[in-house]
């Protein structure tokens, strides 16, 4: 999986391309988590739009990262999410935890209020 960060209006971005699955992009996902964080960033914004699978490990590792966000004072949001994904997160009711958002315009205007 690749993950670039970029950065607009003060919410930083990471656009998610590939697979969230045991051992490559659910390492990548908790990496950039952290490196955002230390960065000193605490509005995230994950782009799902291009990913194409995710297992149990990615599952757990999405839930992770909004969890470690949450515990430093930050904000995490989701938007993007794929069909077969967004049939998992409503499988497992993350759906009732996780802020999902419907686009990219939405999610950073919803860091400022």
């Amino acid at each position: 999986m690749k993950v670039s960060s970029r950065e607009r209006d003060g919410v930083t971005i990471l656009d998610l391309k590939g697979k969230i699955t045991i051992g490559v992009g659910d390492v990548a996902l908790r990496d950039a988590v952290q490196e955002t964080l230390n960065n000193g960033a605490r509005q995230i914004l994950i782009n799902m739009s291009e990913v194409t699978t995710i297992d149990s490990s990615g599952i757990g590792e999405i839930v992770a990262a909004f969890t470690t966000v949450t515990n430093r004072e930050g904000k995490l949001r989701l938007y993007g999410i794929p069909p077969k994904v967004s049939d998992i997160l409503q499988i497992t009711q993350l759906v009732t935890v996780l802020d999902i958002m419907d686009d990219e315009e939405e999610a950073v205007a919803s860091f400022s209020r």
